[in-house]
This record gives structure tokens, C-alpha cells and sequence, in this order.
């Protein structure tokens, strides 16, 4: 944690095509070594792919999904008194938006098809569909906030 100064919020310009913030960040996380063409191209093709498997806009899925999988809840740990407890939190909003790209890249590269492409749609889908790896994951993480609710008084 700094001790100085809070780090900046850096703003993230839209994507090219759908104008939308939320894919710019989204198509960063997605991507490995520096290589933001190939991120994006496979983010675009499912999105295309998206759109033929389902007859509906690929975006407004993927922003379904993302809304989905965003966590309210999750575990953080605190120690009192030579213990460690999980305790309940609530999650900032900024928070429940890296989450769910990380979830949702996480499932999607865990996935058996041939393709990162076929991943990708695939997981989108199921998370917009409300079933998936990643909102298994959204689930487990409340679960366990809901199990460790005891310990909510030790949150400050």
C-alpha cells in the first residue's frame, strides 16, 4: 500500500469498433506479451462467433455476461488476535469489473475446444446463460461470504 500518494486511475480510450470502454479493458486483459492485434483479433472473431450461434448482437451478450458473473461479496482475510478469520466484504464496483474479466478469461482458457476463438464464445455464452466455470466461480466466491457471515464484525 502507498504511503505517499494514491496511484492515478489511468483512463482507458474505447475500442475501435464498438466504442466501449469496457472491451478496451477487457481485450488488455486478454492479452499476452504486448501482443494487443492478436488480443483483439481474437476477441472480434468471437464476437462474430457469438453472433451466428446466437442471432443476437455479440456485445450486448458479452456486457450480459460480464454483468453476470460480477461478484457482490467475497472473503478477505483479517488477523485478530493471533487468528486468522475470512471476513465478509462487499466488493467496490471497479473491483467487481476486474474480477469478472479475470473470471471470464480464466474459464475460457481452462476450456477443451480447439480454438482461443471457440473458448472465448463458449464461455461468453454459458456466462450470459447464467452457467459456466466462471459463474461457478461467481457462486463459490459467495458461498463462502455467506458461510464466513460470522465473522462480519471483525470488517473495519
Amino acid at each position: 500500500m502507498a504511503r505517499r500518494r494514491v496511484a492515478k486511475k489511468r483512463e482507458v480510450l474505447p475500442d475501435p469498433i464498438y466504442r466501449d470502454v469496457l472491451v478496451t479493458k477487457f481485450i488488455n486483459s486478454l492479452m499476452y506479451s504486448g501482443c494487443k492485434g492478436v488480443a483483439e483479433n481474437i476477441f472480434y472473431k468471437s464476437m462474430d462467433l457469438i453472433k451466428e450461434r446466437s442471432k443476437e448482437e455479440g456485445v450486448e451478450i458479452f456486457r450480459k455476461a460480464i454483468e453476470n458473473i460480477r461478484p457482490l461479496l467475497e472473503v478477505k482475510s483479517r488477523r485478530v488476535g493471533g487468528a486468522n478469520y475470512q471476513v465478509p466484504i462487499e466488493v467496490r464496483p471497479a473491483r467487481r469489473q476486474a474480477l469478472s474479466i479475470k473470471w471470464l478469461i480464466a474459464a475460457a482458457r481452462a476450456r477443451k475446444e480447439r480454438t482461443m476463438v471457440e473458448r472465448l464464445a463458449g464461455e461468453i455464452l454459458d456466462a450470459s446463460a447464467g452457467k459456466g466455470n466462471a459463474m461457478k466461480k461467481r457462486e463459490d466466491t459467495h458461498r463462502m461470504a455467506e458461510a464466513n457471515r460470522a465473522f462480519a464484525h471483525f470488517r473495519w
